[in-house]
């Protein structure tokens, strides 16, 4: 079954990617993992897979593979703390793999399934430290995760993003990649931060 939702105005499908920014500014947790997103290259530092029913999704974070559930339609992170092993982000957008495939209205439903199935079968799996190794199924990070339930549909969410002076880390899927490389709806101060950028 194919569910919708929306979070802050944005709708989204089963299998369509939230993005998230690392931290939130003005309470402790937030202002570690501020720091945290640093080391991520771009805006976009994690990403979780909406399943649904209702705001059913899925990460992999410091739980590992792990579902856990939205509270309403607004992103409030220090609500979903225990669900999601204290993790503090703020909502940048969601992104659309599969827009603009000209996919029939029944092939689209089950690659969105497909994407879903995938990433339940992976629930419990511990967190992948290892950035380099985007292609192990025992253990995820948050971008591998999406990458590989992707990679079951034949899309892939690689598009080759690298840190210059490292060699080798194209080899590892980073969410701002997810984000660039597919048609993306930004939330509110999300998009006014990428206006500026630009400006």
């Amino acid at each position: 079954m194919i569910y919708t939702y929306e979070i802050e105005g944005i709708s989204l499908q089963t299998g369509d990617v939230i993005c998230t920014r690392n931290g939130k500014p003005d309470i402790l947790p937030g202002e570690f993992w501020l720091l945290v997103g640093r080391l991520v290259p771009g805006d976009v530092d994690h990403v979780a897979i909406f399943l649904g029913p209702d705001g059913r999704c899925i990460e992999a974070g410091s739980k590992g593979v792990n579902p856990f559930h939205l509270h309403g339609d607004i992103w409030h992170a220090e609500d979903m703390v225990n669900e999601r092993g204290f993790l503090i982000d703020t909502f940048y957008g969601v992104s659309y793999p599969l827009a603009g495939l000209q996919l029939s209205e029944e092939d689209e439903m089950l690659m969105r399934m497909k994407v879903a199935d995938y990433c339940l079968a992976q629930v419990g799996k511990s967190y992948n430290i290892n950035f380099l190794n985007a292609e192990t199924e025992k253990s995820f990070y948050c971008s591998q995760l999406a990458y590989k339930a992707y990679e079951q549909v034949g899309i892939d969410l690689n598009t080759g993003l690298a840190m210059e002076q490292l060699p080798g880390t194209n080899e590892i899927v980073y969410p701002q990649e997810i984000w660039d490389g597919f048609p993306h709806k930004a939330a509110k101060k999300a998009a006014e931060l990428e206006k500026e950028q630009s400006d």
